[in-house]
């Protein structure tokens, strides 16, 4: 009879060992896509604080091309004090108006030779970079944590403990468009 209430005991054990192993790597993985998301924000930050000068630097020889740089600075504004899911969706938007913006500045040789343009411009490309891959990673991180949700048998602890799918970064559909570069230099 003692056999058999070790027996049960120690299989209650392993049960529970088991349960917390699984809430402990549950919940690591959900801080790893918070870092993640957290990084990017802290990037779009960096980047948004370099706008300004990159428009100022611009409108001094693209005064009559504004469409573009009205845009990137509404937005800019609008998500200085966004959500973090926003800021990420308003970041995306605005490195499409850079990309914009780099194509309008081949008409401008002057500016183009701008010292602090050229600077400003390498630093924004930079940032650029690192969101790419920081978005790369955060979508690895949510993809990671989604699977230890809805595999059997971590599942069972993540309903248990309320864990909750994240999203995906997922570019709009119009930056996925083929882009007509005739359009684009205006010919």
């Amino acid at each position: 009879m003692t056999t058999i209430i070790i027996s049960i005991v120690v299989i209650l054990l392993i049960i529970l060992l088991w349960a917390i192993f699984i809430s402990n790597n549950l919940i690591a993985k959900r801080n790893r896509v918070k870092q993640c998301k957290s990084g990017i924000c802290v990037v779009l930050k960096q980047r948004n604080d370099l706008i300004p000068n990159l428009i100022g630097a611009v409108k001094t020889y693209m005064g009559h091309e504004n469409e573009v740089l009205t845009r990137i600075a509404e937005l800019r504004s609008k998500v200085a004090s966004a959500s973090e899911n926003e800021q990420i969706k308003g970041g995306t938007e605005i490195s499409s108006l850079l990309t914009r913006l780099q194509v309008s500045v081949e008409d401008y040789p002057e500016l183009k030779s701008n010292e602090q343009f050229i600077n400003l411009q390498w630093q924004i490309e930079d940032m650029e970079n690192e969101l790419q891959a920081i978005r790369r990673t955060y979508n690895a991180a949510v993809t990671d944590y989604n699977n230890s949700i809805e595999m059997f048998p971590s599942s069972i602890i993540a309903s248990w403990r309320k864990h909750e799918q994240q999203e995906l970064i997922e570019i709009p559909e119009s930056e996925m468009r083929n882009v007509n570069v005739t359009e684009l230099f205006g010919k």
